[in-house]
């Protein structure tokens, strides 16, 4: 396995299905279906170089165990587009503005999928 694939989240062939599937105005919708695509896309490219992720240490209790594997948020996503050079800054920022409200709106994680969370203030 390459140096730093343990960690990695963005496969070259990941940013080529990105730069091909992107279009300026995409529905929040269609963003999360492509943030899906992206999520499998990463995992079966782990799955088939198995690549497992990197042993770390907790710095408090000293435990050693695997790091949390990597995923595509839907945030990253949109960072991603101007990362790679694939939409200009400033719509990026727009489109991330966008994400933010249509994620609070319809209570999503990050993933774009409908959160558990209990509403603040309600008892459990």
């Amino acid at each position: 396995m390459p140096s730093g694939d343990a960690q990695r989240t963005w496969f070259p062939e990941m940013v080529v299905r990105l730069r091909a599937e992107w279009q300026a105005g995409m529905s929040m919708l269609a963003l999360i279906s492509l943030r899906d695509e992206l999520e499998g896309m990463l995992r079966r490219i782990r799955d088939s170089r198995n690549i497992r992720t990197r042993i770390i240490t907790c710095r408090r209790c000293g435990m050693t165990g695997p790091a949390a594997e990597p995923h595509v948020s839907v945030r990253a996503l949109i960072l991603a587009l101007a990362r790679f050079e694939i939409a200009p800054k400033d719509e990026m920022r727009t489109v991330e503005k966008a994400w933010a409200a249509y994620r609070k709106q319809h209570r999503l994680s990050v993933e774009g999928k409908v959160s558990a969370e209990v509403p603040k203030g309600c008892p459990r």
